[in-house]
């Protein structure tokens, strides 16, 4: 029987946990000393959400003790370019901009940017390329900024004059 990582164990600790407030676990992260479970909500999350899902994971890990040693607990929401990790990100997210880096062994460009096209259970398609969810080392969703229409800014102060002549 293969062993369960530490991720692994965390985050099948404290989704079920976390779902009951109707908070998705994105992603768990093991970096050195550092736990980072990422959290969102439909809508997306907010400072308070984050602070209620760090408490119940804090409790959690000190109650079912997964990760051996010391370490530092962070909780935090995917931000705007969020990780995509599972089948079920990928196709919440077609239609929008994608980065992808594919692993060393994959042939063609490691590196494939563009609109999430279409996602299934085995592979998704990327600025026309299919890539099957094992090909992935990493991938995210790409925000766009939109650029400003020039003289379209509202300047709720022009025109208007400013007086406190009568006023007393």
């Amino acid at each position: 029987m293969a062993e369960v990582s530490v991720t692994q164990r965390v985050h099948e600790l404290v989704e079920p946990l976390l779902a009951a407030h109707d908070v998705e676990v994105v992603d768990v992260e093991q970096l050195g000393a550092t736990l980072r479970v990422t959290v969102d909500r439909p809508g997306g999350i907010d400072l308070d959400a984050v602070s209620d899902a760090t408490l119940i994971v804090s409790d959690a890990l000190d109650r079912n003790d997964p990760i051996p040693g010391r370490y530092t607990l962070e909780v935090s929401s995917p931000g705007l370019e969020r990780p995509l990790r599972t089948p079920a990100h990928f196709q919440r997210f077609v239609g929008s901009d994608v980065a992808v880096k594919t692993k060393a062994d994959v042939e063609g460009d490691r590196r494939v940017e563009g609109t999430l096209e279409s996602a299934d259970d085995d592979s998704f398609v990327v600025a026309g390329r299919r890539l099957s969810y094992g090909d992935v080392e990493k991938a995210r969703t790409v925000f766009v900024w939109e650029p400003a229409e020039r003289g379209k800014a509202k300047d709720k102060t022009k025109g208007k004059t400013k007086s406190k002549a009568g006023a007393r």
